[in-house]
């Protein structure tokens, strides 16, 4: 979603009539859009601040910083009281103004450090720009944002707000303004993008497989994801459109988060273990072929060595072909940061060790899976040796692929035969 709201600002700077640069000190603009989901995300960006700082006081000419972002949302007074050289401190639902406050800077030197941080999602999209800059052959769309889901760790009601949804028109419009850009494959986003709700052309509400289906008849797409679902809003109409939509791949990112029902009752997660792992079975059943990846938080206040043996338990049942794990990292306002219980970080440290050994050697099986099979390749970008490009398997796995020169280019969908398995990666030449 960073991503996603990046490219928009950029958007609307170009369209402004400003260009974009390389590095901080061709800059005469430089945005910081930040994470605040882990402690290391906040640090870093501080960090970067202090590099800022030093290019802002060698130059001769203007020199804006820009802190916009979930962390600047969450933090903005934290970031005044340590960076006051930051010119402006944008929320996540207020990026649409970054032009018009630059703009403002430029005709007066002497303002004070500009705060935006209300919260208005419908204003934000009605107000990006139109005109879109250069874009891949694989972009994101945002259709979704906030929570209205509370979960414990989790900072985005703070930083995103409630959950709001886009109509299916203008989504349906930015997809087309994308894939005329020669975008082939769009990824849908939200905080909790299963729990979409848009209204449709008839002022009625659309869930994501409506959505979904609507999407699959923009033509020139070639490609079609969606991410982060919540398992309690996975239903039966998101696993038809698994089975009946040729363009959506058969690849999903389920979090669960823990597989101990006692820790899913502390995160508010509002499922139980069985229930998961029902959601998986009928995603199964309805699309054999579909995979699964997730995310794992480990080491969350009161998690015991039998409920850590849960989650190891529950990830080796699913069997996933990729996962994120991460230690639990206490976010500011967030009730879980307030609980007794905290695990002591040489804990976290071991038992993520545990369970990435677990996770890593899970994907390995699966690509290794692949080898002398026939897989459809998206190709995204320039490999890194010649005569080879790199690309995205339906599985979302990272693919190198030799060419003969000049035959494929990016944006072209091929059938690759692995030949090879990297660490993370799928190495293979093209079938002809």
């Amino acid at each position: 979603m960073n991503s996603y709201d990046s490219e928009r600002m950029s958007d609307l700077m170009i369209a402004a009539g400003h260009e974009s640069v390389l590095t901080p000190e061709e800059a005469n603009v430089v945005v910081l859009n930040t994470c605040s989901i882990r402690d290391k995300a906040d640090e870093k960006v501080f960090s970067d601040l202090g590099r800022l700082k030093m290019i802002k006081e060698k130059s001769s000419g203007d020199f804006f910083i820009v802190v916009a972002g979930c962390m600047a949302q969450l933090r903005s007074r934290d970031i005044i009281r340590r960076a006051p050289y930051a010119d402006a401190v944008l929320g996540p639902q207020n990026i649409q103004r970054i032009a018009e406050i630059i703009d403002d800077f430029v005709k007066n030197k002497e303002l004070d450090t500009i705060v935006s941080t209300s919260f208005d999602v419908d204003d934000k999209f009605r107000k990006l720009s139109d005109k879109f800059s250069t874009r891949g052959v694989s972009e994101f769309l945002t259709i979704q944002e906030g929570c209205d889901n509370f979960c414990t760790y989790c900072v985005v009601p703070n930083t995103r707000g409630r959950e709001f949804s886009r109509s299916v028109a203008d989504i349906v419009k930015e997809a087309k303004n994308l894939v005329s850009l020669g975008v082939k494959e769009i990824t849908l986003l939200g905080q909790n993008v299963n729990s979409y709700a848009g209204e449709n052309a008839e002022g009625e509400k659309c869930n994501l497989a409506g959505l979904l289906f609507e999407l699959a008849g923009v033509d020139g797409l070639r490609r079609l994801r969606y991410v982060t679902s919540n398992p309690k809003d996975v239903n039966k109409s998101i696993a038809e459109a698994h089975r009946d939509i040729n363009i959506l791949m058969p690849f999903l990112h389920l979090p669960v988060q823990s597989g101990s029902d006692a820790i899913l009752r502390k995160m508010n997660r509002k499922y139980t273990r069985s229930e998961y792992v029902e959601c998986v079975c009928m995603l199964r059943e309805y699309c054999p072929r579909i995979a699964f990846s997730s995310d794992f938080i480990v080491g969350f206040p009161g998690e015991t060595d039998a409920d850590f043996d849960q989650t190891l338990k529950l990830a080796g049942e699913i069997n996933y072909a990729q996962a994120y794990s991460f230690k639990y990292s206490p976010r500011p306002g967030t009730a879980a940061a307030r609980m007794g219980d905290q695990i002591p970080e040489n804990v976290k440290s071991e038992r993520l060790a545990i369970l990435q050994d677990l996770l890593n050697d899970q994907q390995s099986q699966f690509n290794q899976k692949f080898i002398d099979r026939r897989v459809s390749v998206l190709l995204v970008k320039e490999g890194k040796h010649e005569n080879q490009l790199g690309g995205r398997s339906e599985y979302s796995q990272a693919v190198s692929v030799c060419i003969d020169d000049g035959e494929f280019a990016v944006g072209d969908i091929v059938d690759v035969r692995i030949t090879e398995i990297a660490s993370h990666s799928l190495i293979g030449i093209i079938e002809k």
